[in-house]
């Protein structure tokens, strides 16, 4: 039995939420649905120009592994903050849910990093990130024992965005192999695997367990019209799938089939961390022993609470949840 079953690898961020009009997108030359890196100087543009907001505690992979931790499982987060006000925030929100974190924080160089999320009447979520400190993550911040203590490792895809990034990632995936452990990987979005979109199918097809894409990413990485074209071209290569929808539920792709489950009832507020809350359902399903269809049916729970309402965390104790809704 492994100390954890889940073990996140992402972007420390502080997530800095308001509501806004389509014509603040336009004024600030944001791409609606994106996730945009913007220096220090856009950044405080932005926030300047947003009407009242709401700072909390996000970045992808810290959504997961809080989702899973409130599902009950047992998870750890690797991303670097640096040693403010913010990074504080961070360090002690993650670890006031169970989450085990121990990345030492950064006392040169950026500060925490921040994401302004705007969020449009339509609920959909357009991010403006300054990477500040978690761009740093380096080889030195990965703890190899405690990813050889992990059933699972799973990393965001933003973390191709830095060259240090990235080879501490790669390093956590070896580490992993070698322990006889699983790999995971979030495709993130569409405009990332547009940036890094051969170095992604490599992974998909060589040294990924279990994959996370919506439609539009895995679209974008197979360069296909539609989603069941998509669908084929992964469907040689991928050892485990779980593709998700939106209202049209999600699609889990194995050696064994597919298996197809409409998404759970939902009152959509915003849209943010859909997709994280999914991966922690469908992972700590998976590590807990669930069949597919009821870690998917895990992840769709998670996704339908956090985008009833504003930010990327449950705001409900998800094990309660999934007890009384869907009795696992």
């Amino acid at each position: 039995m492994s100390d954890f079953q889940v073990l996140c690898i992402g972007n420390a961020i502080v997530d800095i939420f308001a509501r806004v009009e389509e014509d603040f997108l336009t004024e600030h030359e944001r791409i609606k649905g994106s996730m945009m890196l913007v220096d220090a100087e856009t950044s405080a543009r932005i926030y300047d120009g947003m009407p009242p907001a709401v700072e909390r505690s996000g970045g992808s992979a810290g959504n997961t592994a809080a989702g899973i931790a409130s599902l009950g499982g047992k998870a750890a987060y690797m991303g670097k903050v640096h040693k403010d006000q913010l990074g504080d925030v961070f360090r002690h929100d993650i670890r006031a849910i169970g989450v085990h974190y121990e990345t030492e924080a950064s006392t040169e160089g950026a500060p925490t990093a921040t994401s302004m999320i705007l969020v449009t009447p339509d609920a959909q979520r357009t991010m403006s990130t300054f990477l500040g400190a978690c761009g740093e993550l380096a080889l030195s911040d990965i703890d190899e024992d405690i990813v050889a203590r992990a059933d699972v490792t799973y990393i965001e895809g933003y973390m191709w965005d830095r060259d240090n990034q990235k080879e501490a990632v790669l390093k956590a995936m070896d580490v992993a192999h070698e322990n006889g452990k699983l790999v995971s990987l979030s495709l993130s979005d569409s405009f990332c695997v547009d940036r890094f979109r051969s170095e992604f199918v490599e992974l998909v097809e060589e040294r990924v367990d279990i994959l996370f894409a919506n439609e539009s990413e895995i679209i974008s990485l197979y360069e296909t019209d539609t989603f069941e074209e998509a669908v084929e071209r992964l469907r040689p290569h991928v050892k485990l799938a779980a593709l998700t929808r939106s209202e049209k539920g999600s699609v889990v792709i194995s050696k064994d089939g597919e298996v197809s489950v409409p998404a759970h009832p939902a009152s959509v507020n915003d849209t943010t961390g859909a997709g994280d809350l999914y991966a922690a359902g469908f992972l700590f399903g998976y590590t807990s022993g669930k069949s597919l269809e009821d870690c998917a049916r895990l992840g769709g729970l998670a996704a339908a609470e956090v985008i009833s309402h504003l930010g990327a965390r449950p705001e409900v104790n998800l094990k309660k949840l999934a007890a009384s809704e869907l009795g696992l």
